[in-house]
């Protein structure tokens, strides 16, 4: 009990020594907490395309691998990219894909002018979304140009693959007319199945299911674009891509030769103002799901920045050199971002606290020390006044003065650390007291 009493007593002291510290850091702490990030929320919503696309399906692995970071992504269907970007900038979407040359700007960066003005940022690309120009009949077209007066689907309105195939048949004076459908995926393809239109313009990733059910039709044909080169060179955003011999199924051989395509890429693309921490982990979905190799790509070869229309978010370059942020790394993503959020507090402990704290143990000594201090000034004003202005008359008075000092010391209440000066301070009473014992027996 004693030991406990004395601990009681030395955090006593040592509050009211470092009151002011535990106050000042407290402001700082205060103060910092005004500059903590805050918390990621746990639901965005993602905008993809229909059903039947190869967005939709994409969404649906983010969403489950998202989850397992307790963030819901809400999967809504649409379109196609251009109904995706209106989404995106009316704020009813905070992730989506775009194709490739949908935006009508020219190429921006993050220092070029006017670009903090614009609201969304690009993740990158994730995946090659090639042309695919499905038709039947028995003569071979490996021309635009080979599709006049066709009846050819070209998409719904909104999409981003009605916006490039009126680009890429006006580039070959195919005016835009009645003939041209708006029909997409499965429905684009059963039509043309059914011989109801001539030629089908797809523009997916090869694992989407139109484009697999439509290499596997008895009677519809893949065009070869033998001015592949010529197209990427009239638009930049497109790519050359060869579908190899027999890649897409080995046992038909199929296709008979090499098949060369043009191919925008499918973006991630962002709201400027998403959550830091979100964009790390969207994009540790995107290396999961994207990062094989497959029909077009290189393992490892997204995502990145390939397509220049919006420019590049920050956390997307960091992430594109360094990797995952370092904490993200080792540790549960919710505990991840707390200890990121909270770092901005180690502030006031590095910059106010350590250097207090170092100053504290020698304000704590002194004021203990002051207390026995204190006792040795009043016993050094009685030993002056019993060596120099002794009076026999007011020996009584000297007595109490030396029997108060020593009542005081002995009351005092000191960490067992420093209870050495108290006893010392008991002696140097004595020995005061025997000073004043010399001094009244002399005659």
């Amino acid at each position: 009990m004693a030991r406990f009493k004395a601990g009681l007593l030395s955090l006593r002291d040592l509050f009211a020594t470092a009151w002011w510290i535990f106050l000042i850091v407290g402001i700082g702490f205060v103060v910092a907490y005004q500059f903590v990030a805050p918390a990621p929320p746990k639901k965005i919503v993602i905008t993809t395309g229909s059903e039947s696309g190869a967005y939709f399906h994409f969404a649906q692995r983010y969403a489950a691998i998202l989850a397992r970071n307790d963030i819901e992504l809400e999967v809504r269907t649409s379109a196609g990219s251009l109904d995706n970007l209106k989404r995106l900038e009316n704020d009813e979407a905070q992730v989506g894909f775009v194709q490739g040359g949908v935006v009508e700007t020219p190429e921006v960066t993050d220092d070029a002018d006017g670009a903090e003005d614009i609201p969304l940022r690009s993740l990158g690309s994730v995946f090659y979304e090639p042309v695919w120009v499905f038709y039947r009949g028995d003569r071979r077209f490996d021309r635009l140009t080979d599709l006049k007066g066709k009846r050819i689907a070209i998409g719904q309105e909104g999409s981003g693959v009605r916006q490039l195939a009126q680009q890429l048949l006006a580039a070959n004076e195919i005016v835009p007319g009645d003939h041209l459908l708006p029909l997409s995926g499965l429905k684009a393809a059963e039509e043309l199945q059914q011989g109801r239109i001539d030629a089908a313009f797809i523009i997916a990733a090869e694992s989407a299911p139109v484009v697999q059910v439509l290499l596997r039709s008895p009677g519809i044909k893949l065009m070869s674009f033998v001015q592949a080169e010529a197209y990427q060179r009239r638009f930049p955003f497109l790519g050359k891509l060869t579908l190899p011999h027999g890649v897409a199924d080995l046992v038909r051989d199929y296709p008979p030769e090499d098949i060369l395509l043009v191919a925008p890429t499918a973006n991630l693309i962002v709201r400027k103002d998403l959550h830091p921490a979100l964009q790390s982990l969207l994009l540790q979905a995107a290396s999961e799901v994207h990062g094989r190799a497959g029909f077009f790509q290189r393992a490892g070869e997204f995502p990145a920045f390939k397509d220049r229309m919006l420019p590049l978010s920050p956390e997307a370059a960091r992430y594109f050199k360094s990797g995952p942020p370092f904490l993200q790394r080792y540790l549960p993503f919710w505990l991840a971002v707390l200890i990121d959020r909270l770092i901005v507090m180690l502030i006031p402990i590095f910059a106010l606290m350590v250097p207090l704290f170092k100053i504290a143990p020698a304000l704590y000594s002194w004021r203990v020390r002051s207390k026995v201090f204190r006792c040795y000034g009043e016993l050094k004003f009685l030993e002056e006044d019993l060596r120099h202005r002794f009076e026999p008359a007011q020996l009584p008075e000297y007595r109490a003065r030396l029997e108060a000092l020593d009542e005081e010391a002995r009351g005092l209440r000191v960490p067992l650390a420093f209870t050495d000066l108290v006893y010392t301070l008991r002696e140097h009473v004595n020995l005061v007291r025997r000073t004043l014992v010399k001094l009244e027996s002399q005659p």
